[in-house]
């Protein structure tokens, strides 16, 4: 029985701070859990840069906390997958979820999809989102180094993160509209102190303006009604506004099989358990008085005992017995005594942490197709030479991967195949040799390291489920097309757009798609005035901003072709 078809006793659809706490408490109960998780493992908590009010630790930063409590999870042997949910059936007896990486079955299902950053709906947010108006702190802040910022909000969110602005910003204005902030007196004390931020309390964002950036915001005092307006210095030539009101319960996908209230929220009682039976739901996707980490983890662990308790009453009904399979040595330990090929017992030769480069391992382990990985490698560019020394030792791991490291002129013809362009930058060849549009620019670290897993396993492997229709679609693309995806390494939305799009691209030869880390190119930044990431252009036309399925880029590929055909 594949992984596909065997029935997991727990799917877990969320790997933040409820879909992880859920999995610590089903793997301790020897549930067969599953966690699925469209971005990272962390969710909103993995962006957050400091916190200071969860249960024993007096500060602690999100990916910290989040990297622990995935660790924890894995550790009772819960297992862990990033991929996008397509579909979800939770109206029959065995619950199924289709994703991007094929459709998986449980008796028990755990909704903890959590919530997404919530519009204002001021004049101009729509137009000049990504161009200096974001909602993610983490992902954005660098790009406003020096500059003006405006922080909306009086939560903890919007406390938190104005403090964590004041890194770049040469002054961090922070918009509350009511009389006070809604968050522990301690952060709020914290922003009212602090030397590089006003607070004007009273205070609404009406609209924004400018030409192809921000130049000039309007406010007012919802008081007395009058009117301010800041305008930008021509020195600085544009500011950011950062929006964190709050967030919408991402549980559109399962609106017509459970109950929600009027706001989308899902429906539960004390035991957060749902309008369906086996499906539970945990953390910010349910309606409740305090959205914090320590009540998502309570909320998780409830969910969890609750869904333990069903799984074992279907199994005594149907006369399953329980057996827990033995313990398998690490992946990576495994193959060596197979192979006696990688033996690493430490696991640092290679740069990657033990668990790392066991993931790494499982799905190296699944190739079937040898491909070729071109770099140019500049001994006065630095960067290029850091990309080689990254990719040799991951290389070395199967033997279907091959590396080639050029200097900049020594193969005119290969470099024109690549299009190579700049440094630093990494190709992808297929199997025959012929260059397959995947291409990074830039030191796939990070959270960019998952992205160059993927696009390793869907040229060289089995690769990830496409549905007939999206890849028939990629296929009758005629005309070239160029997708450049521009990331931060610090950005968690950008992995998943440049996923993607090099999976299109694996699937058809007419689509390049290529990363380009914004932080190694300032120049392009300055020429298609880039304040967010992810951004992404389809030949040379207008940036687009924030996450994409394969869908919605196969959509603003076939609208591109539609207009190059017209010119």
């Amino acid at each position: 029985m594949n992984q596909s078809q065997k029935i997991y006793d727990l799917i877990i659809l969320g790997g933040g701070c409820a879909g992880l706490t859920a999995g610590i408490y089903a793997g301790r109960a020897k549930l067969r859990t599953l966690i699925i998780e469209n971005h990272q493992a962390g969710g909103q908590a993995a962006t957050t840069d400091e916190i200071a009010n969860y249960p024993g630790f007096k500060t602690v930063t999100g990916p910290k906390l989040m990297e622990s409590m995935l660790d924890q999870a894995k550790s009772f042997g819960a297992e862990f997958m990033t991929s996008q949910v397509i579909k979800a059936d939770l109206g029959s007896e065995v619950k199924e979820v289709k994703t991007e990486s094929g459709t998986f079955r449980s008796w028990a299902v755990i909704l903890a999809t959590g919530a997404n950053p919530r519009k204002l709906g001021f004049e101009g947010e729509e137009e000049f989102r990504g161009r200096g108006v974001g909602y993610c702190a983490t992902c954005d802040g660098m790009f406003f180094e020096g500059k003006d910022i405006f922080v909306i909000g009086g939560g903890y969110s919007a406390a938190e993160e104005a403090l964590y602005l004041t890194r770049f910003g040469r002054k961090v204005t922070v918009l509350v509209r009511k009389d006070k902030f809604r968050c522990a007196k301690s952060i709020a004390d914290k922003v009212l102190a602090h030397p590089k931020i006003e607070v004007r309390f009273h205070t609404e964002l009406m609209r924004v303006y400018g030409n192809e950036l921000l130049e000039g915001a309007v406010f007012k005092n919802n008081q007395t009604g009058e009117q301010s307006e800041y305008k930008v210095s021509e020195e600085d030539g544009t500011f950011g506004v950062f929006v964190f009101i709050g967030y919408q319960p991402d549980a559109e996908l399962f609106r017509d099989q459970i109950e929600l209230d009027p706001e989308g929220y899902i429906l539960t009682d004390e035991t957060m358990q749902t309008s369906e039976a086996g499906v539970f739901a945990a953390g910010d996707v349910r309606p409740k008085l305090l959205r914090q980490l320590v009540t998502a983890t309570a909320d998780g662990a409830v969910a969890a005992t609750q869904a333990e308790k069903y799984v074992l009453h279907i199994k005594e009904e149907k006369g399953i017995e329980e057996t827990y399979p033995q313990e398998e040595p690490p992946i990576e330990e495994k193959k060596s005594a197979e192979t006696g090929a990688h033996t690493d017992h430490t696991g640092q030769r290679d740069g990657l942490e033990p668990e790392v480069r066991a993931q790494v391992m499982a799905v190296f382990e699944k190739l079937n197709k040898d491909i070729t990985i071109v770099t140019i490698k500049d001994e006065k560019n630095e960067k290029s030479a850091e990309l080689a020394n990254f990719l040799d030792p991951i290389c070395s791991l199967s033997p279907h991967l091959h590396l080639q490291v050029l200097r900049p002129g020594e193969d005119s013809e290969m470099e024109k195949k690549i299009r190579f362009d700049r440094l630093p930058t990494a190709a992808f060849l297929d199997s025959s040799g012929a260059y397959s549009g995947i291409k990074f620019c830039g030191i796939p670290g990070g959270h960019e390291f998952n992205s160059f897993i993927l696009a390793i396993y869907n040229l060289a492997g089995p690769g990830q489920e496409m549905s007939a229709e999206l890849a028939e679609r990629a296929r009758n693309i005629q005309a070239d097309t160029r997708i450049r995806i521009y990331v931060s390494l610090s950005c968690h939305f950008c992995p998943e757009v440049v996923a993607a799009a090099q999976h299109l691209a694996a699937t058809s030869r007419k689509i390049e798609a290529e990363m380009i880390d914004i932080g190694l190119f300032p120049e392009l930044k300055k020429e298609l005035n880039l304040m967010s990431v992810p951004a992404m252009t389809v030949n040379g036309q207008k940036p687009v901003f924030g996450s994409k399925t394969k869908e919605q880029i196969m959509d603003l590929i076939e609208k591109a072709s539609g207009e190059d055909e017209k010119q």
